[in-house]
Order: structure tokens, then C-alpha cells, then sequence
């Protein structure tokens, strides 16, 4: 019997479409197989339930009978949560794009009835507008050349596959000269927009990988330029309205080039990738906006995003009472109501409100036009107004809550929080970290060391890509420096050895998307270049090199140097669309690794969390380290009773150290740079 199936899921979007008179599926064997009986084309739909242009074409379209007619008739339509089925969307996604598609979601795409792509879109209106055809139109015109035209409809799709896998080709036997790091960041610099940060033009997006790139080599190479760029686009995100002042938190992007008004969905990953680089960026400048920036998203963190079991939520929507913003956004006169007359008019002044807004007739609360802090009574003061409107605005109906646990945002969040809660020594955040982890081995295990990719309403699902695996494992490894507890160190090593087994291609080098046991995938996608968060390949060879500084065992870094290699050629080809992997090669051969041991004085520690050692290793513990007698650390220990502190460089480790200045020189010379202060 014919039926919106959507109603078995536990995934929020899916759930959000489960009245719709579409007959949806969910992906999955059994959708696969009926469009194979009924010979039907596909209609994959893929969103996510933060996305505001995905509700809209519900509402336009999935809600209409006429429309849903149509579909059921001549489709087997599947709809798919991108969150919960990265793989899938990564797939078609790329199909789209080889079709000269920008891409964005909703992602539309028509796949034959052995699931391979033929053509595709985005969004499109239910009436013909924005330069778009309408639905019903693309569906007709579809289903007749799906018909009409076999021999080219088997043409797409065997080129597009053709393409997808020939992207996934590399060779690890290769020896590609690297791009030149250091050019390659003085040119990316040199397209920041030097007075409001962020790439010049709009949209803008947060873009860790380009700008972890970018401090990265401001520290290794002394670029001031770059260092500029990455505190200049700091400081504008967090006096934004891209930041939500009032319940902290950044949204996704910003739709203008000031970073203003922004797309109001918050995803887990950008506060997670946003805290780790404001953690490094304040180690380096102890800004005071971006201590009070990652003490407040944290704390949102904890207000709004703890799921089950102490896992982190995958997401806010933009939207809430069929509005894009319209939780987050201001009236003067509501303000006014709230604080008063004489209070309203300095929260006024500061948060750029004003009787006609800046967006749609109301106002995002900002602080561009001075993005400096205010006198400490001053700063006191507005926090007491943004309590009383924050109290103000819980009244309002809240936008949906995309409560999934996803396991490698949930890695990512881990590994922020950890190095935060050793940098700021805040053991509760610490505590959150540890949590999320059991939630994430315990909850989302597949027996063994294997984990399912999400989990929601008591039922883990969806098979765990690359990334899950890559960045659990670095999640690990911050937990292990934070901690000692070989634990975290010995489950770092197990996923290892996981991704090793299922995922890494042993032709061409690398670590495919999808497992080698993932059954439902029509193309194994292997890719070592830059999206929204950090790729697997990038995260795994940092871990790699890690692991192999830790335990000694050759094995990580001939694993780590295989995987340089093969994605040598595309770096070397699109090298800024590949920061990542180009950050995490600085380490292959000169790793930073420190450890402040013994407890009787507390400046060498100190040091140690003021001055910014992007992409090292590091311990603070209270005798000795516990780590192999293979590793350049293992054996240290405090000598004499006295804090004593260890800088390697490589496998090359400095005398014993107790003096702070001695030590801060040393930390210095590690990173590349002189002990010239012009930099700092």
C-alpha cells in the first residue's frame, strides 16, 4: 500500500515531512528496491532541518495534493536528512555540480531506478518565478525524457558516475612537489577584507579551514598580514550579527558582506570549529572578546544544545512560526518596553537599534559600528539589559531543535571543548567533553569499535562515514592530553586501526567516504579537499601524526606519509581547496609536542596556555607523562620536586626546563619564530 513512510523515522526533518500527501521513503534497501520492481525513477530530495528554502519548498510544494499527485505517480520519492546521511547527500551533491549546478539544499535530483543521478537542481517554486521552472513543470519534463529518452538518460547517468569515480582516483606512490605554504598564505591573506574580515564579498562563511590555515601560518612563518586577517575576521564575527548576542552562539553564515544579518540557523560544527580557533587565537593575543565569546557559546552550548545522553544536538533552525529570524530579532519599541526609557537608549546606541531595523523593519542586534568593549562597568551594565531580554525572548515560540546526535560533530565539539577547558582551566567544560564522548561510544555503537553516524529517540542509524571515525579519534586525542587517562589514547589507536580496515583504498591511497561494508551507495567518494567542516583525510592525518608522536610506532607515519601522497597532486593542482590537509602536513616532520610536569609552580603551566602552539600536543600533569619510551616525551617527569617543562620538536627534545622565561623563549623557537616581539 502506497504511504508516507516518513513517520517510522526518528530524524527531525524527515519527521517535519511525515504529514506531507508525498508517498515518501526514507533511503534505504527497501526504497531502493521498489524503485527497481516499479522500474520508476527516483526523486531523492535532501535537506536538513535547520535549512529555511527547504521549508519553503515543503510548504509550496510537499504540502500541496495536486503536486504530491504528480510526484506519487510517476516517482519513487525518497527523501533524505543530509545530516544523517552525509554519504548520500556527498554523492548526488557531486553530481550536481558536474552538471554546472552550484549546489545548496534543498538538493532535487532524479535518479534512475538502479539509483544513478541524470539530472538535478535545487529549490524550485511551485509557480515559475526567480528564474526557475515550476515543480510540476521539471517533474513532467523528467518522467517524459526518462520515458522518451533512455539512451541519454543512461548517458548522464554513466558520465556522472564515471566522474565521481574518477575523483576518487589518487596515487599514493607519487611524490608531488607541495604548494609553497608560505606563498600560498600571504595570497589567501591578501583576499581578506582587511576592515570587516572573512573572504572579500558575500555571502561570508566562518571557513575554518582557511583560516586555521591562516593562523597557522602566521605563527609558523611570523606573517603579520595573516595573523591580521584571522583577528580581524574574529573580532567581526563576534560583534556581529551572525553572533546571537543575547543566548550566544554564531549562525551559519552571513548574507552580507559585514556580517550583519545572518542565515539564523546554528549548527553544532561551526561553534565547535569557532571555539577551538577563537581558544588558539586568544592563547596568542588574550583578547578579552573572545575569552567572553567562547565562555558564552559554551554556556549556549549547555543551555540549548544537550541532547540525549549527554550528546550534543546537530542544530537551531532559521525559521519559527514560518519566519525566517523572527525569534532573534528586535523591535525599539519592544526593547524600550523591556528596559526602559534611559536603559534602552544606551542598549540602543551599542546594539545598533533603531525605530526602522535593519532587517525587514526590525533589527539583528550588532556591534559593528565599535567593535571594542566598553569600560568594565559599562560591559556589567549591558550584560544585566541582555539578561532582562533574554528572559524576554525564552517567552517567544522557539525555532525547531534538530535534537540527532551526530558522531562527528559530536568529535568535533569534544575536541574544541578540551583543549578550551585546558586553556581557560575550566573543569566543567572538561566534564561536558567526557560526557559527550560515553554518549558517543556507548550510544551510538555498532559493536566493537564500529559506530553508527547518528542517533536520536533511543535508535542509532546510518552507517559512520570517514569523518565520524577521524574526528571521534581526534576527540580522543585532546581527551588524552587533557586527561592522561590512556583510555582515550588506546580508543584513538582501535578507530585507527577501524578506518584502516574499512575505509583506506589499498590502490590508490586515502580513506574512501563510505565503508567498505556500506551497501546502499552507488559510488565510493574519496576526497581530501575543504567543505563546510574539515574533511577526513585532513583530520586523520593530523591524528596519524599525533598517534605516531605518542606511541612511537612507525606504522602512523608511514600511514601519514601514504596519505600525503595521495592527495598530493590535488593539492598541488587546487591548492586553496585544500587548507586543511596543507595545515595538518606542517606537522609531518616537525610536531610540537610540551609538557609542564609537577605542581609546585604553576607560571611554567601558564606559559604554557598564553601563547598559541596551533596543532600540537600538549600535558599538564603532576608527575610524569605516561606515554611509551618510543615517544620523545615518554619517561619525562619533574625533576628535583620542582615544575619542570619539556619542548619537542620532532623527535628532538629540549634539556629540562624550570625557568618561565627559559621556557617561553624555548616555545618560541619551536614554532619557527624568533623571540622578536613585534609579532605578539
Amino acid at each position: 500500500m502506497s504511504e508516507n513512510r516518513l513517520k517510522y523515522e526518528t530524524s527531525p526533518y524527515l519527521l517535519q515531512h511525515k504529514d506531507n500527501p508525498v508517498h515518501w521513503w526514507a533511503w534505504g534497501p527497501e526504497a531502493l528496491a521498489e524503485a527497481k520492481r516499479t522500474g520508476k525513477p527516483i526523486l531523492l530530495s535532501v535537506g536538513y532541518a535547520a535549512c529555511h528554502w527547504c521549508h519553503v519548498m515543503a510548504h509550496e510544494s510537499f504540502e500541496d495534493a495536486a503536486t504530491a499527485e504528480v510526484m506519487n505517480s510517476l516517482f519513487i520519492n525518497i527523501k533524505v536528512d543530509r545530516e544523517e546521511r552525509p554519504d548520500i547527500d556527498a554523492i548526488y551533491m557531486g553530481a550536481l555540480h558536474r552538471l554546472g549546478e552550484q549546489g545548496g539544499w534543498p538538493l532535487t535530483m532524479f535518479l534512475d531506478s538502479e539509483a544513478k543521478p541524470f539530472w538535478g537542481g535545487t529549490y524550485f517554486p511551485r509557480e515559475s518565478r526567480y528564474g526557475r521552472p515550476a515543480f510540476v513543470t521539471v517533474l513532467l519534463r523528467i518522467a517524459e525524457a526518462y520515458q522518451n529518452q533512455p539512451d541519454n538518460v543512461r548517458k548522464n547517468t554513466e558520465a556522472l558516475l564515471a566522474s565521481l569515480k574518477d575523483d576518487a582516483v589518487t596515487d599514493a606512490r607519487g611524490n608531488v612537489p607541495g604548494p609553497d605554504v608560505r606563498d600560498l598564505v600571504q595570497r589567501i591573506a591578501r583576499a581578506v577584507d582587511r576592515e570587516h574580515g572573512g573572504l572579500s564579498g558575500a555571502p561570508k562563511f566562518p571557513q575554518w579551514n582557511i583560516f586555521w590555515l591562516l593562523w597557522r601560518g602566521a605563527i609558523r612563518f611570523e606573517e603579520k598580514t595573516a595573523k591580521d586577517a584571522v583577528v580581524t575576521t574574529l573580532r567581526n564575527i563576534c560583534q556581529g550579527g551572525i553572533y546571537d548576542h543575547l543566548g550566544g552562539g554564531f549562525a551559519r553564515y552571513s548574507v552580507d558582506e559585514l556580517w550583519l544579518v545572518p542565515h539564523f540557523e546554528k549548527m553544532l560544527y561551526d561553534n565547535a570549529l569557532l571555539i577551538d580557533l577563537m581558544t588558539e587565537v586568544w592563547r596568542e593575543t588574550q583578547e578579552p572578546l573572545f575569552k567572553i565569546r567562547i565562555a558564552e557559546t559554551v554556556a549556549w552550548l549547555m543551555n540549548e544544545m544537550i541532547g540525549e545522553a549527554g550528546g550534543f544536538a546537530a542544530s537551531l533552525d532559521a525559521d519559527s512560526e514560518g519566519e525566517e529570524g523572527k525569534f532573534y530579532v528586535w523591535s525599539a519599541a519592544e526593547i524600550a518596553e523591556v528596559l526602559g526609557t534611559e536603559d534602552a537608549e544606551f542598549f540602543d546606541r551599542v546594539y545598533g537599534v533603531t525605530p526602522n531595523g535593519n532587517f525587514e523593519g526590525h533589527t539583528i542586534l550588532n556591534r559593528l559600528d565599535s567593535l571594542a568593549l566598553l569600560s568594565d562597568d559599562e560591559e556589567a551594565r549591558l550584560a544585566a539589559m541582555r539578561a532582562k531580554l533574554l528572559s524576554r525572548r525564552a517567552l517567544r515560540i522557539r525555532p525547531g531543535w534538530d535534537d540527532k546526535i551526530l558522531a562527528d560533530w559530536n568529535g568535533l565539539m569534544i575536541a574544541a571543548l578540551s583543549r578550551a577547558a585546558v586553556v581557560f582551566e575550566n573543569l566543567e567544560w572538561l566534564s561536558l567533553a567526557e560526557r559527550a564522548f560515553t554518549c558517543v561510544t556507548t550510544k551510538l555503537s555498532a559493536g566493537g569499535d564500529r559506530l553508527f553516524h547518528s542517533y536520536r529517540d533511543g535508535l542509532a542509524k546510518a552507517p559512520a562515514t570517514a569523518s565520524d571515525y577521524a574526528n571521534m579519534t581526534w576527540a580522543a586525542l585532546r581527551l588524552f592530553g587533557a586527561t592522561q587517562s590512556e583510555t582515550y589514547l588506546a580508543q584513538a589507536q582501535r578507530w585507527a586501526e577501524v578506518l584502516d580496515q574499512h575505509y583506506w583504498d589499498g590502490e590508490g591511497g586515502g580513506y574512501f567516504t563510505a565503508a567498505d561494508d556500506t551497501t546502499d551507495v552507488v559510488v565510493r567518494l574519496k576526497t581530501a579537499s575543504d567543505d563546510a567542516v574539515p574533511s577526513a583525510n585532513a583530520i586523520q592525518l593530523s591524528n596519524l601524526i599525533v598517534l605516531n608522536a605518542l606511541t612511537g610506532e612507525s606504522r602512523y607515519d608511514d600511514r601519514a606519509r601514504e596519505l600525503e601522497r595521495a592527495f598530493a597532486g590535488s593539492a598541488a593542482r587546487t591548492p586553496t581547496g585544500h587548507c586543511g590537509l596543507i595545515a595538518a602536513e606542517l606537522d609531518l616532520d616537525r610536531l610540537v609536542q610540551v609538557a609542564v610536569l609537577g605542581d609546585s609552580d604553576d607560571r611554567l603551566a601558564t606559559v604554557l596556555r598564553q601563547i598559541s602552539l596551533p596543532g600540537d600536543v600538549e600535558f599538564i600533569a603532576a608527575t610524569a607523562t605516561s606515554l611509551s619510551s618510543q615517544s620523545a616525551l615518554g619517561g619525562k617527569s619533574s625533576i628535583g620536586g620542582r615544575s619542570t617543562a619539556y619542548v619537542c620538536t620532532g623527535p628532538t627534545c629540549s634539556a629540562p626546563l624550570h625557568a618561565p622565561e627559559e621556557f617561553l623563549e624555548r616555545l618560541r623557537a619551536s614554532r619557527g619564530e624568533t623571540s622578536d616581539e613585534t609579532f605578539r
